[in-house]
């Protein structure tokens, strides 16, 4: 059974006694018990998992194909070596020395930005609220893979637009649409023409889309416990599938100028700013830094778990296989051109397109088609699960962290609690799955995966790189490994990753463009909306600043340096144990908690 998760720092005897023991499931800390990983193993599979998702085979083709092929490659490992992994190694650090979701994490290390903690959540539930869309899509497609022909391979269908529809790829003439594009559109979506023109509810995507809230759900209900056991199989299974379309589509005709498109660069786009902020967007998204998640998952870790073999297994594997689904599209993309008689560059491809759109289009064509269909979607929904298991498990982390002995008097069980927050997320889902869901979709996705998460990322680099300190870092490190950080992560840490970060920042804000889909721009009331979404998640940055500074005693100057100062780690676990673990960003809300049990209220010094 999963005890209360309380966000008690270990003391020195709780880390003697947390050392070594790499079979044992739970670890007492400061008085509770906090799961434990059942084996090491599961960490590093449910990282790579969460790592590893449908971005690496949907956005990074998409990034690399609009960047000019492989010249998006160069910029993408130079931010990989430079940002992605010393960013990784910090974020695995900080989850498992304070054994502490994001929230009480980022808190104990810089008071002032704890708001950080908080967006951190905030933007990985919004995020999960709406990218189950995609597993409820690839859902649709496979239940619709097992018929022979395929669905989408001819225009012979009832939602077919005869006048404009061709199954006939070669020698499309202007203004005509494939049976792939319609069946998207007409049949999956049964979209509207426009954000403004919401339709109604596609009952056959909302049962489909409980579904996938359901498989969720049973997924994790048990924690770490149940997680664990199930990434041996989602974690892997792509990589069969993709190994089998690889070499599949290899021995398709045109495959190889596909090929030749991603590997060679076309090395003038490596001027173009936006390539190497694409590059910098890819490597935060793909990797999963600033979400919180990776932060959640490594505070279920022993204390001296290697996490430097567990950031390089994650952050290797992920562009691996980011690299690996580009020999598996663009060889798909080379078959199209040959099948279109066009260049490569010339093909339409435009977001979630590239999976629902273009792919099927390419297996369409291909022997035994419904077989690679289904595995194809079967793989999709895997990678898809995976990502959504760590943002839906942080959202649960911070709550029992925070007021897991409230949640626990009245739900009873840990169980309850992650049904709460999956039925939560599933409501709000709900208007993904109208027939005007994926202009939603793709107006969240543009102004959270892409905006709030640069900003966030900033500030987390801020709080930890700049005022928790470099040193500290280090002497964590020390602490949990028996040896400091070399002195590659010590100097990307205190001046290259904050500075790429920051570069990255300052473009995404002169380089904005408006959310768009298929070259329509949004409206200015639906940017509005999309921007109110941004700053659901960034508004708690300067709030948690604002309430810092507020509770503080003395003067200003005092009240700012208590602010940048980190918590006393003794300090802090002796509160905890009296306490019960129930740390909250505001004292009201540990005021009506403790309540209950009769303890004293904190004092007001006391501020998290």
């Amino acid at each position: 059974m999963v005890g209360t998760v309380t966000s008690a720092a270990f003391t020195p005897d709780d880390h003697t006694r947390a050392r070594g023991t790499m079979e044992t499931t739970e670890v007492k800390e400061g008085g509770s018990n906090r799961p434990k990983w059942s084996r090491q193993i599961e960490f590093t599979l449910a990282g790579i998992g969460y790592a590893v998702g449908l971005g690496n085979v949907w956005r990074f083709p998409y990034l690399c194909y609009r960047s000019g092929g492989g010249a998006f490659l160069i910029p993408y490992f130079i931010m990989l070596v430079l940002v992605g992994i010393p960013l990784l190694y910090m974020e695995l650090t900080l989850g498992q020395y304070l054994q502490l979701g994001p929230i009480h994490a980022l808190a104990k290390v810089c008071p002032l930005l704890k708001g950080v903690g908080v967006a951190t959540v905030a933007i990985s539930f919004i995020m999960c609220t709406y990218y189950n869309v995609v597993i409820t899509w690839a859902l649709y497609y496979l239940f619709s893979s097992f018929q022979s022909p395929l669905p989408w391979q001819s225009c012979n269908n009832t939602w077919n637009v005869m006048e404009n529809c061709t199954d006939h790829l070669s020698n499309r003439s202007a203004g005509t649409t494939t049976a792939s594009q319609q069946f998207f559109n007409y049949r999956v979506l049964e979209r509207t023409g426009g954000v403004g023109e919401a339709g109604t509810l596609r009952w056959e995507l909302f049962c489909l889309l409980f579904l996938a809230w359901v498989l969720i759900y049973f997924s994790i209900f048990k924690g770490v416990k149940s997680t664990g056991k199930v990434v041996y199989f989602t974690a892997l299974f792509p990589y069969v599938i993709l190994l089998a379309l690889l070499i599949n589509n290899a021995q398709l005709p045109g495959a190889i100028e596909g090929i030749k498109f991603f590997i060679i660069p076309v090395w003038e786009k490596l001027a173009e700013v936006e390539v190497w902020v694409n590059a910098a967007a890819q490597i935060f998204n793909s990797i999963g830094i600033s979400f919180g998640s990776l932060i959640s998952m490594s505070s279920y870790n022993t204390f001296n778990n290697n996490i430097l073999k567990d950031t390089l297994a994650i952050s290797i594997t992920n562009s691996v296989t980011s690299i690996l689904a580009g020999f598996v599209i663009f060889s798909a993309f080379g078959y199209m051109s040959y099948l279109q008689n066009v260049p490569v560059s010339s093909l339409a491809v435009d977001g979630p397109a590239l999976v629902y759109v273009v792919y099927p289009q390419a297996f369409a064509n291909m022997p035994v088609a419904p077989l690679w269909a289904v595995l194809f979607f079967i793989m999709l929904i895997c990678l898809g699960l995976d990502s959504q298991f760590a943002m839906v498990e942080v959202m649960v982390t911070s709550l029992m962290d925070g007021i897991g002995s409230c949640i626990l008097k009245y739900l009873k069980r840990k169980e309850f609690a992650v049904l709460l927050v999956c039925t939560t997320a599933f409501l709000l889902g709900i208007p993904h799955v109208m027939q005007a869901g994926i202009y939603t979709f793709q107006l969240m996705d543009h102004y959270t995966a892409i905006v709030s998460v640069m900003f966030i990322a900033f500030f987390e680099v801020v709080a930890v790189c700049w005022i928790y300190g470099v040193p500290r870092l280090s002497q964590n490190v020390e602490e949990m490994l028996g040896k400091k950080p070399n002195l590659f992560f010590r100097i990307c840490w205190m001046v290259v990753s904050p500075l790429f970060v920051t570069i990255i920042l300052v473009f995404t804000v002169l380089q904005f463009k408006p959310a768009r889909y298929e070259g329509n721009v949004y409206p200015p009331w639906a940017q509005g909306i999309g921007w109110v979404i941004c700053m659901a998640s960034i508004i708690w940055i300067p709030l948690g600043a604002v309430h810092t500074l507020w509770t503080l005693k003395g003067s200003f100057k005092e009240r700012l340096i208590k602010s940048v100062t980190p918590f006393s780690l003794d300090k802090v676990s002796k509160w905890s144990r009296e306490y019960s673990g129930l740390h909250s960003l505001y004292p009201d809300i540990a005021v009506i908690c403790t309540s209950f049990s009769g303890l004293e209220r904190p004092s007001k010094n006391t501020h998290f």
